[in-house]
């Protein structure tokens, strides 16, 4: 390709729309052009980019046993509402109706899609186990769609779904996925972590996401260094803080005015937030109010708590709720006379229940209680892990002190169980004459954020930093001056040569100063430049220029391209 033909036009300046530096890079070099809020045109260098992601990720799939298919997206209401699913899903599922007033959706993930499409031709143990995967676009109408690629309404997906006999299969196909996973990110040439999971909106149990490092990234994780544990903020488990050995004392109430915050009652009341106890009120979609108890020093899981109550949506409860319901303010609510609501439910982090004669709210403005003494002054209704992990708390699995980093998921895999196939009732018959339910997993690959991903991993002041494996082409061949015919001639002998010997190359035949071809180089992140000037004509020196280390090389022309295939495989 020729940059005077290439269609990738470049900007200056940085839009004003664009917040990561992903979204920036990739509007400035020519990769994508926004359509509407979250909906992007992928122009030829991205195309290049997601389809070497597309290919390796086929390859592993196919490695592993995985069978490529293609299903519709626009999918009939009728199989997501044997699930459920349709009332549920919420207002991210964009909905549209026929001529005929049938109702459809655009397809946002594939699970009742593809157990749909088994059910009718797999009736026998000896069609499985089975995996199948397409990589398709899915449609998600965000709230706030933002960050380019990185959360949009339309993007790239590959999904798999495996289907076995039993649970036993059902771990063989995980960790086939986690593995092949685990190979694709890093022929991306990306540094990640496999952590512990929710499973979030499509259901089951037992989930591991993917997750790029980057500063940028939308999600907390932590991880251990002492032993392998990792797992995403919301999933992280956390163990019981044993309190300390004291006489419970009798409740009573105090004035504390002008105390709404624990740093304001810690202050006034001389204790240390540890001696606290924070309770946070929730509303749930069915209306109930849900009172979440922590440890002063503790913040609240709210996925956590989610799961563990069991509802679809929890909301901060309004000052209307807390007064209504509850007869108590912002600032001064407490677990303490609720025992036995049919509509408030306490739920307790499992620390609380080890604290001795705490402070908490008394439910009046200006109150609060102190030597409160949970299972004595108050019941909770659950008791669980509710907390939200922190640098330094103490690993789950062996006790380090735990370190927090920033990620963005670029993929998932769950274990759905039987979640999908009995609500389905996608069954087979297996080899003792019974019927039973097929167990599934589900398995996801982000290939568009995964361009996003790899950008926010690898980039500099000048522009992006392509991965050799990923990147749209392997080098850009920039003669100093395209008026020399001798430079010319010499640049598209190299460009041939190149091409022909399995480097992708790109030749700026443009009449630009070379500033401008150097800048624009750098910006679209070729992983090497080979600049040819005076000093090939005249020194038979070709100079290749590194992308990621911004090292400059000069080689012979009877032995630069070998030297350009070693470069390219050590990045």
């Amino acid at each position: 390709m020729r940059v005077s033909q290439l269609f990738a036009p470049t900007l200056r300046e940085t839009p004003a729309e664009a917040e990561v530096i992903s979204h920036q890079l990739m509007l400035r070099a020519g990769f994508i052009r926004k359509a509407a809020g979250g909906i992007y045109s992928y122009l030829p260098l991205a195309w290049r980019v997601l389809k070497k992601i597309e290919t390796i990720v086929r390859e592993e799939m196919d490695a592993k046993g995985g069978q490529e298919l293609a299903m519709p997206v626009i999918q009939p209401a009728e199989m997501w509402q044997e699930t459920g699913r349709w009332s549920v899903y919420g207002d991210e599922m964009f909905r549209l109706k026929d001529r005929h007033n049938r109702n459809f959706c655009l397809g946002p993930t594939h699970e009742e899609m593809i157990t749909t499409l088994v059910r009718g031709d797999v009736r026998s143990y000896r069609q499985l186990p089975l995996m199948l995967y397409q990589i398709q676009n899915k449609y998600r109408d965000e709230i706030r769609p933002r960050f380019g690629l990185m959360r949009g309404r339309e993007f790239i997906m590959k999904d798999l779904y495996s289907f076995d006999r039993d649970e036993a299969g059902l771990d063989e196909s995980y960790n086939k996925m986690y593995d092949a996973y685990t190979k694709i990110f890093t022929r991306c040439g990306l540094t990640f972590r496999a952590v512990e999971a929710d499973s979030g909106a499509i259901g089951g149990s037992g989930s591991h996401e993917f997750m790029v490092i980057a500063e940028s990234g939308e999600a907390a994780i932590v991880y251990c260094g002492d032993c392998d544990y990792a797992a995403n903020v919301e999933k992280a488990e956390l163990h019981p803080i044993t309190g300390q050995v004291e006489e419970r004392l009798p409740l009573s109430e105090t004035d504390t005015p002008g105390t709404k915050s624990i740093a304001a009652l810690c202050q006034f009341l001389d204790i240390c937030p540890e001696k606290t106890i924070k309770t946070l009120a929730y509303r749930t979609d069915t209306g109930a109010i849900v009172l979440a108890l922590v440890r002063g020093d503790h913040e609240v899981n709210e996925i956590k708590l989610l799961n563990k109550v069991g509802c679809l949506r929890l909301d901060m409860a309004n000052e209307e709720a807390l007064a209504g319901i509850m007869g108590s303010c912002a600032g001064y609510i407490g677990p303490v006379g609720f025992d036995g609501r049919d509509d408030i439910i306490i739920v307790a982090d499992a620390t609380v229940m080890n604290m001795v004669n705490a402070v908490c709210g008394a439910n009046k403005l200006d109150k609060h209680y102190i030597n409160v003494n949970p299972g004595y002054d108050f019941t909770p209704d659950i008791i669980a892990d509710i907390r939200l992990i922190q640098e330094n708390d103490p690993c789950p699995r062996c006790g380090a002190p735990v370190k927090t980093a920033r990620g963005i998921e670029v993929g998932q895999i769950f274990k759905l169980f039987t979640k999908y196939s009995t609500s389905l009732q996608a069954t087979y018959i297996d080899d003792d004459g019974k019927e039973k339910p097929m167990v599934m997993g589900c398995y996801g690959v982000g290939v568009s954020r995964t361009m996003a991903a790899a950008i926010e991993q690898n980039y500099d002041q000048n522009g992006i930093i392509w991965p050799a494996p990923i990147a749209p082409y392997h080098a850009v061949i920039v003669p100093v001056s395209s008026k020399d015919e001798a430079q010319m001639a010499l640049a598209e002998k190299v460009y041939g040569d190149l091409n022909a010997n399995g480097v992708e190359a790109v030749l700026d035949d443009r009449n630009e100063r070379p500033g401008v071809k150097f800048k624009d180089a750098d910006l679209i992140g070729y992983p090497l430049r080979i600049t040819i000037g005076p000093k090939a004509i005249n020194d038979n020196l070709i100079e290749i220029k590194v992308r990621r280390t911004g090292e400059t090389l000069y080689f012979s022309s009877a032995d630069y391209l070998s030297k350009v295939k070693e470069l390219l495989a050590k990045l």
